[in-house]
């Protein structure tokens, strides 16, 4: 088989991310009737992109504010487009927040409002609660990030911190009609943890957001406990009167760009085998995707090689060293501490927002030479694992991918390929 495996892994790559992306999924879901003035509201990776096809596609008047990640802005005439920090909030998206708040405030019924909806617009939309201070949401943040907590308890406890998320942003839109195109970045989809929810009914609860800080051993200021403890931090619950005109619609998700990667890889003689949208530990999630791998090259099972595995989702990292690296880095190099070098096995991991975790790379590939090649530049995989330090491990091999910012995000994508190995093709 004529491929070079490095290449067509990208190939793949670019595939998932162009499957997902706002130029070729939002425009068909957008409102038939597109006459009249509609105030456009956004946040998330994809919100500047997202908010360039509404001002092409729409016929009456188009105003509006979009906040999304530094470095991820596109130019629009009609909405105004704010650039603000991800992961971690700052001032900028808080000033941004309140600036949304208040375009939505005071609309009738006869008002339309588009929310263009995408991840990280947890972070990038930070408007805390009452009494609580953007130091707090920052400091309990940046605890969450390196506890290993998964998503969906991160945006729990997002929710009940703020003023703007947990379906308080669609209240606040009453009673206007509200469409909110969503593309998920979360495992299962769910509207309620694609960006905290903003414009959804929210069945989580403040003593399920308590009950996740002290899992993970957070500490938070008694202003932020005495707050949890309250009834006033309750987001807005299923039936809430006031979301009655709100409508959420999902044009694109993880399944569709590893669907779009299958057919390519199809198309050029590799067996797809697709695990799905996967959540847990980084490295443990890679020793699973290594032992299938180990399958089908002794033993053509679950499926016979020429083949590519696939997954997406949100794994998770629990920061115990000082290296560098986000999760597709650290799943990377669990995969080659694992495989070590197993013949005619190449991998790609990157996140299709191009940033891993908070780095300048989308992920990085391994080859079967990666492991050795490493070693003989005094890398030791396993130690370089326990440091956290995937992105020092493939900058070393000068295997990082780095793709800039793609303005679109259903989070991770991984592809491992394999070769048929030389005893199958004698």
């Amino acid at each position: 088989m004529s491929v070079n495996p490095q290449q067509f892994l990208r190939e793949l790559f670019a595939t998932a991310i162009d499957a997902a992306h706002p130029q070729q999924v939002l425009e068909a879901h957008l409102p038939k009737d597109r006459s009249g003035r509609v105030i456009v509201i956004g946040a998330g990776k994809a919100a500047a992109a997202m908010a360039q096809v509404v001002e092409r596609c729409w016929q009456g008047e188009v105003s509006g504010l979009v906040v999304t990640r530094y470095g991820h802005g596109a130019p629009c005439e009609k909405i105004e487009v704010v650039e603000a920090a991800h992961p971690v909030p700052d001032a900028a998206g808080l000033a941004v927040a309140k600036r949304v708040l208040e375009l939505v405030s005071n609309l009738t019924e006869d008002d339309r409002v588009i929310f263009l909806l995408s991840g990280g617009g947890s972070a990038l939309l930070a408007l805390p609660a009452a009494g609580i201070t953007l130091a707090d949401k920052q400091s309990i943040n940046k605890a969450l990030l390196k506890s290993g907590a998964t998503i969906g308890e991160m945006n729990c406890v997002r929710k009940h911190l703020s003023a703007i998320k947990g379906g308080r942003l669609g209240k606040a839109c009453w009673p206007a009609t509200v469409y909110t195109y969503a593309i998920s970045d979360v495992p299962g989809d769910l509207a309620t943890v694609i960006a905290s929810g903003p414009t959804v009914a929210d069945p989580s609860t403040s003593a399920e957001a308590l009950a996740i800080l002290k899992r993970y051993n957070i500490e938070v200021p008694s202003s932020v406990r005495n707050w949890l403890q309250s009834p006033e931090s309750e987001t807005v619950k299923p039936g809430d009167p006031s979301l009655a005109r709100s409508h959420f619609q999902l044009i694109a998700r993880p399944q569709q760009s590893l669907e779009a990667a299958a057919v390519k890889a199809r198309q050029a003689g590799f067996s797809p085998l697709i695990l799905g949208d996967l959540e847990g530990e980084s490295r443990e999630v890679a020793k699973v995707h290594a032992g299938i791998a180990r399958q089908v090259v002794l033993h053509g099972q679950p499926l016979a090689a020429p083949c590519v595995i696939l997954s997406g989702g949100e794994t998770t990292v629990t920061v115990r060293g000082n290296g560098r690296g986000g999760r597709n880095a650290e799943f990377l190099l669990s995969l080659t501490d694992s495989l070590k070098g197993l013949p005619g096995v190449y991998a790609l991991a990157g996140d299709t927002d191009g940033i891993d975790g908070s780095e300048d790379n989308a992920g990085a590939i391994m080859t079967p030479d990666s492991y050795a090649r490493a070693a003989a530049l005094g890398l030791s995989a396993s130690d370089e694992l326990d440091n956290n330090n995937g992105y020092g491990y493939f900058e070393a091999l000068d295997a990082l991918i780095v793709t800039e910012p793609t303005r679109t995000n259903v989070n991770d994508f991984r592809a491992i390929l394999i070769l048929e190995s030389p005893k199958n093709d004698a």
